[in-house]
């Protein structure tokens, strides 16, 4: 658990979210227990980001986050924005997602031109994303960011002179944010269908040859995802996240161990939409 410290700007989306640095030196991305979305958005946000971690996929680190009630009364900007009226956020424990870098320095991306995405080292993730958003059943479409990849340390003084004077190009990378949708929000249930979990522009999916691009997601939510797994994550979330209802969070867990079977069959129903998003699929 970290302390805020300062808050530094409101963030889009519909969280509502605030850019906050705290006590271990590092910027999070605070969702708030009273956010306009859901309080059990928080739960998916955690308990999300770690499942997809166990599943190798590219996450940023997150933690829970402690904003005191004296950070909140004096700083105006911390509230929750209603149609008709304002109203201070929760102090207490809430969620917090790190900025990969210092956001001084570092620019993030929420969208790359399809002549850049070549150049995401890590662009394969995506279909393991799909995975994800599949067995989860993210009713949300697939948030993602980009960001520079910096120079590797090392390499021949000709490889590095070439990257500081551009010729080899900008190098992104991709890391999965927002599980926010996850579960469906707040309504914990799984309502399926072919184009949930998908991200928007099908070029990231060029890679996908057939199921076997699943693969080593899919082989890791068989071995990985065990029921033992799964009730240990729970134990990290605080229960006034679920309002002390550890029943709900119990039944949430078990619908997603039985959902493990389903994940291909879903994959092929994204396959076969009209969108038609896995255009190599041989």
């Amino acid at each position: 658990m970290v302390r805020a410290i300062e808050q530094i700007r409101r963030m889009r989306g519909g969280a509502q979210s605030h850019l906050m640095r705290c006590s271990d030196g590092a910027y999070y991305v605070v969702k708030f227990q009273n956010n306009p979305q859901h309080r059990r958005v928080l739960v998916n946000e955690l308990l999300g980001t770690r499942l997809a971690g166990r599943l190798g996929l590219p996450t940023v680190p997150v933690e829970v986050v402690e904003v005191g009630a004296d950070l909140i009364r004096l700083t105006p900007e911390l509230c929750i924005e209603l149609p008709r009226s304002r109203t201070p956020c929760a102090a207490g424990l809430q969620f917090g997602s790190r900025y990969p870098g210092d956001p001084r320095q570092m620019t993030l991306h929420d969208f790359l031109p399809d002549e850049k995405l070549p150049a995401v080292e890590n662009l394969f993730d995506f279909a393991g994303m799909l995975v994800f958003d599949k067995w989860t059943c993210n009713t949300n479409g697939r948030q993602t960011i980009f960001f520079e990849e910096p120079p590797k340390q090392g390499g021949t003084p000709d490889a590095r002179r070439e990257h500081d004077a551009g010729r080899l190009g900008t190098v992104y990378k991709t890391a999965m944010i927002d599980q926010g949708f996850c579960f469906n929000a707040g309504e914990w249930s799984f309502p399926d269908a072919p184009l949930r979990g998908l991200y928007a522009r099908s070029r990231v999916y060029e890679g996908v040859a057939g199921m076997h691009s699943f693969g080593p997601w899919l082989e890791r939510l068989e071995k990985n995802m065990t029921e033992g797994a799964l009730a240990k994550l729970a134990e990290e979330i605080p229960p006034v996240w679920y309002d002390d209802d550890y029943d709900a969070v119990m039944r949430l867990l078990e619908q997603l161990w039985k959902r493990k079977k389903r994940v291909e069959e879903l994959i092929l129903s994204a396959k076969n939409s009209n969108r038609a998003p896995f255009a190599n699929w041989r």
